[in-house]
């Protein structure tokens, strides 16, 4: 395994290095909160602002960036509704329903770095039961889709950029991609 951290300073370096030429995009730290930012204009640079300098925090940008297409990728924070902490249950479906692919890419990039992954339901003050166990079966679901040629190809580029930086296999074995046994995870629960 290579001797490189965890340390979301290479991670800004590597984004850089495979993505600034070919997509004008940079990877910025010191967020308070994450924020895709485009262009102006066609000669400037897109940025995908991550919180403070937390590596999670940049994987998982990251992984909403992968997963925009072109029009989105034209719109501030590609255009999605955020709603905060404390959200309904049925605000909180919602939610999951748009966060189930960007996680499972999340969790493909996150693998390639040799560190593991958790999801992020991002509601603890609702008052609404949450089924955190059905929302990692979702996002599981993604990853095994991913697993089966459909990650989107910024991701996948990146995955294997992270993957030799950090010592993993490529491509990623599906053995790295167990449910939680309190998510319904067990033996068999990867293919």
């Amino acid at each position: 395994m290579s001797s490189v951290s965890h340390d979301a300073t290479r991670l800004v370096a590597l984004f850089a290095d495979t993505f600034a030429e070919t997509h004008r995009t940079r990877l910025v730290a010191g967020g308070d909160e994450p924020f895709y930012r485009p262009a102006d204009d066609d000669e400037g640079w897109h940025e995908i602002l991550f919180r403070h300098d937390y590596f999670q925090s940049a994987l998982h940008e990251i992984a909403h960036w992968c997963v925009a297409g072109d029009a989105r990728r034209r719109l501030p924070d590609y255009g999605y509704w955020y709603d905060p902490d404390g959200r309904s249950g049925a605000r909180q479906a919602a939610f999951e329903r748009v966060e189930a692919r960007p996680q499972a890419v999340e969790w493909v990039l996150t693998a390639a770095c040799g560190k593991p992954f958790r999801i992020s339901i991002d509601n603890l003050d609702s008052t609404d039961p949450v089924d955190e166990a059905a929302f990692w079966r979702a996002v599981h679901r993604e990853v095994l889709s991913c697993l089966a040629g459909r990650l989107p190809p910024r991701a996948a580029c990146f995955a294997q950029v992270l993957a030799k930086e950090f010592g993993q296999p490529w491509p990623l074995p599906a053995d790295q991609f167990a449910l939680p046994a309190d998510a319904g995870g067990g033996a068999n629960s990867t293919v």
